[in-house]
């Protein structure tokens, strides 16, 4: 669970990585690609130019590099080739690398041409969530401490967040101990330490929080049909505070972080 210095500055090599594939998907236009052919890019990018493996890929038999959660999609999205990214739509992209035997893991809610208001708000508000979790992140503070700010934060806004699933811990297994709630108690829960490395990665729906899927569980939908969007960062307990991994290439972090 506890990760050494020199472990933690490769997981922030491998961050760094992801976050260039995330730069030069910011720096892309969505609209009119495919899933399937974005995660194709985004395979190219890993492995060609980053000389990385994308960490999805083959993990629990899964074949691409990418999830690809489109508008009332919560998670789980498979990339495909008859989906074709429309004006208006919004699309969740959660990619992870590994890099010397550590992997980061984050994503991004991209809003796909001209997007109506309240889908943008959703965005946005999601975006805030997730930096209101990174900001309580500190040596001695409570795993409740961050869903408990989510949790909040969403609540204040008009929003739902999708209990079924979580955070985790992060290394050299992609999914680790412990896991990180985006809902909860402030003052409950393991104390955290310099070292731990997790995601947090909040899912906010329009509507209610329940969810429904396919019966292999793949994709996971809002179940009234309304949208939803998540963003993750892979951060780590630093000495004083957090540091957030998988920043992007001028990425402005919404609370005070540690610089390296």
């Amino acid at each position: 669970m506890i990760k050494q210095p020199h472990e933690v500055e490769l997981m922030a090599q491998a961050g760094a990585l992801l976050g260039q594939v995330f730069d030069r998907l910011d720096r892309t236009s969505l609209e009119g690609r495919s899933t399937l052919e974005i995660n194709d890019l985004v395979e190219r990018l890993i492995v060609d130019e980053h000389h990385a493996r994308p960490a999805s890929k083959g993990q629990y038999d899964f074949p691409f590099v990418l999830n690809a959660s489109i508008d009332d999609v919560v998670c789980h999205g498979m990339p495909s080739a008859d989906d074709v990214l429309r004006s208006g739509q919004i699309v969740n992209l959660d990619i992870t690398l590994e890099k010397h035997g550590f992997i980061a893991d984050s994503s991004t809610t991209y809003l796909v041409g001209d997007v109506p208001y309240p889908a943008r708000r959703l965005v946005r508000a999601t975006y805030e969530a997730m930096w209101k979790g990174i900001a309580v992140v500190r040596p001695g503070a409570r795993l409740g401490d961050i869903g408990h700010a989510i949790a909040r934060y969403a609540r204040e806004h008009g929003y739902s967040v999708v209990k079924e699933y979580c955070g985790h811990g992060i290394g050299r297994e992609m999914h680790e101990d412990p896991q990180i709630l985006h809902y909860g108690h402030a003052g409950t829960g393991l104390a955290l330490k310099e070292g731990m490395v997790f995601t947090i990665e909040p899912m906010l729906n329009q509507g209610k929080a329940a969810i429904r899927s396919q019966p292999d569980e793949w994709p996971v939908y809002t179940r009234d049909g309304k949208l939803s969007a998540q963003f993750e960062h892979t951060v780590a307990v630093t000495r004083h505070g957090v540091r957030v991994l998988t920043l992007r290439p001028g990425e402005t972090p919404l609370c005070p972080v540690e610089r390296h």
